[in-house]
């Protein structure tokens, strides 16, 4: 079984570096420090949905025939529903839309899903998770935001903790396979508390990219992440 294979499996613990602590004008050797890696995490910005600019299309293109490990593409970007398909059409493993930028999100993820690619959504830390209980099983992946998106380096919101058992709750109870993903804050220091609270899928930003040696750092993650989580 390969290192991605036993990442798809239901009850791993997944480390997805986000690249906007990497160093961009290096970005193929990059790529190559987080080998160890579970998934890349792509984070997509437009100047509108947040107020960042990263990259576009072109860009996750040539991160996508770069990249040793998959990718976690993150839209953060008005109208998806027109955009968000054309990422999976990539090649892109995963794509996550936010749910405030979509009007149609179950026929969205189910587009996704048609083309390949595994379907995510976001929330906001202002937005409840309560209904999206409904439609749990349309996503492959629910991004908890504990940071405001839009740029990296920010604290952790531990206060997001509650709203992120609400959520693993309602997967139990339903039986639900649907990975749980934390974006925002995650180290050494913050990874126990979200797994805890049921997320088994972290991106980590300057924890991995700031490291001397990434693949270590990726290591002691998702060891301090599996040791935590809550089954």
């Amino acid at each position: 079984m390969s290192s991605h294979d036993a990442a798809t499996q239901t009850g791993a613990v997944r480390i997805n570096p986000s690249i906007l602590a990497a160093d961009f004008v290096n970005m193929q050797a990059e790529l190559q420090r987080i080998a160890a890696a579970d998934f890349v995490h792509v984070d997509v910005m437009d100047n509108h949905f947040v107020p960042n600019l990263t990259f576009g299309p072109q860009m996750v293109e040539r991160i996508q025939a770069t990249s040793p490990v998959p990718l976690d593409v993150h839209l953060m970007i008005d109208d998806v529903d027109r955009w968000a398909p054309g990422y999976a059409e990539l090649g892109a493993a995963s794509v996550t839309f936010h749910t405030e930028a979509t009007t149609e999100p179950v026929a969205l993820a189910r587009r996704l899903r048609s083309i390949g690619a595994r379907a995510g959504i976001a929330l906001k830390p202002a937005t409840p998770v309560e209904p999206l209980f409904p439609y749990i099983d349309e996503f492959d992946q629910i991004l908890v935001m504990t940071v405001e998106p839009g740029f990296g380096g920010q604290s952790f919101m531990a206060d997001m903790m509650p709203k992120l058992r609400l959520l693993t709750d309602e997967c139990r109870r339903r039986g639900s396979s649907v990975w749980l993903q934390v974006d925002g804050g995650i180290s050494d220091s913050t990874i126990e508390q979200a797994a805890a609270a049921g997320a088994d899928t972290f991106v980590a930003g300057s924890a991995v990219f700031g490291a001397d040696e990434p693949d270590l750092a990726i290591s002691r993650l998702r060891a301090l992440g599996t040791g935590a989580h809550r089954h």
